[in-house]
């Protein structure tokens, strides 16, 4: 079975930057698109960045164009997603998720994915 594990969130100040990782275990990650959500207190988890199989397409929330980044390295089966300028509504759980197939179009809505890790919490506050 395919897990994931994340890492890097924390505690960081409005315009700050964070990298979060999505590290793979129990197979490869080269299978299919993954994408990073978030899931803020009160509210439904939300699509945040998409990547292609082998990274040639990504695809962004509308609220986090041109300050976050995904990428991946299916050598070390290794998702990131690169944090940048960030603001308050920001904080949520961050999960990553892979899709099993391999659409045309980067999937966005999270009962597309069947794999989840447990997430990892970033708050960004002053």
């Amino acid at each position: 079975q395919l897990q994931f594990v994340e890492s890097g969130g924390g505690l960081v100040q409005p315009g700050g930057s964070l990298r979060l990782s999505c590290k793979a275990s129990g197979g490869t990650l080269d299978n299919g698109p993954i994408g990073w959500f978030r899931q803020a207190p009160g509210k439904e988890r939300e699509f945040v960045a998409g990547i292609s199989r082998n990274g040639g397409r990504t695809y962004y929330a509308d609220s986090v164009k041109g300050r976050l980044i995904i990428s991946r390295d299916n050598t070390r089966n290794t998702v990131y997603l690169r944090m940048n300028s960030l603001k308050p509504e920001d904080t949520a759980v961050y999960y990553c998720a892979a899709h099993r197939l391999r659409p045309l179009v980067i999937p966005r809505a999270p009962t597309e994915y069947p794999y989840w890790g447990q997430g990892t919490q970033v708050t960004v506050s002053s």
